[in-house]
């Protein structure tokens, strides 16, 4: 299966400290326009303008830690289908590995053909595991 979850959840972590980081600015930038000893029109308008900037500051961290989330959700969706894909595969091997003590030989006699070789696995890990259509156990 494509990605990894450990890298895509690495992605995640460092949205979130990238996020941490731009609260930290935003709060400073905001206590630094508190601090400003002007006074009049200019220093209030100035001050309205900054606090405009620093809402925008934490809309963006938020932006990162939901895109963080996200990732975090894809990773999870990914070993999903990396547990489902390896599954499907290890039954599929077990019903040939069967199949073939059951029949061993039995096959060869009867058409000259080997009709379990005729089976190709996809590849280990790959999604084409997926479409394999295998029989239900019981």
């Amino acid at each position: 299966m494509y990605g990894d979850p450990d890298a895509i959840r690495g992605l995640a972590r460092a949205l979130r400290d990238r996020a941490d980081e731009i609260r930290s600015q935003a709060a400073r930038l905001s206590a630094s326009a508190v601090d400003v000893p002007w006074e009049g029109c200019t220093a209030d308008a100035m001050r309205h303008h900054l606090q405009g900037q620093v809402g925008a500051l934490f809309r963006t961290a938020r932006l990162h830690d939901d895109a963080a989330e996200a990732l975090d959700r894809h990773a999870r969706e990914v070993e999903r289908l990396q547990d489902l894909i390896a599954a499907i595969e290890r039954r599929a091997m077990h019903l040939l590995d069967a199949a073939r003590d059951t029949f061993s030989g039995l096959v060869d006699k009867v058409t000259g053909d080997d009709l379990l070789d005729r089976f190709v696995p996809p590849p280990p890990g790959s999604r084409e595991w997926l479409t394999v259509d295998l029989p239900s156990l019981r």
